[in-house]
């Protein structure tokens, strides 16, 4: 196998609605609706899959919500980062902080979504 990145990632969530207004006023990410009823945020080349804890597919019958813990990248200076958060009433849960990421050291915030995932914003630091 020849692994190069990362396609998406799937949230189990309680509310659909909850977890797509957040994201989209949180992080900007866009909203889409892939078929009926299936949704997704989407940021650059990467997608977040919301999967409404009360329609699991057998599959995913052990994902619960609350259970995600991963990290976006942005090139926004992370005060601006800790600002928005803050304006959007998002708790800082840690961070600022220097964390070694997959290329280098990255300068990260971390704050939980509605269901309490922990969700990490880093820039690169060069």
């Amino acid at each position: 196998m020849n692994i190069y990145g990362l396609d998406h990632i799937v949230l189990c969530v309680r509310s659909l609605e909850a977890t797509l207004e957040f994201y989209q006023r949180v992080l900007g990410l866009e909203a889409r609706e892939e078929r009926a009823g299936k949704w997704s945020l989407h940021f650059g080349s990467s997608k977040i899959s919301v999967q409404d804890a009360g329609t699991l597919p057998a599959l995913a019958e052990r994902t619960v919500p609350g259970s995600g813990n991963f990290c976006v990248l942005t090139e926004l200076p992370i005060e601006d980062v800790v600002a928005r958060l803050h304006s959007n009433g998002v708790e800082i849960v840690e961070g600022p902080a220097e964390k070694a990421g997959a290329v280098g050291k990255l300068m990260s915030v971390y704050f939980r979504d509605p269901d309490a995932n922990l969700v990490e914003v880093s820039r690169r630091i060069s």
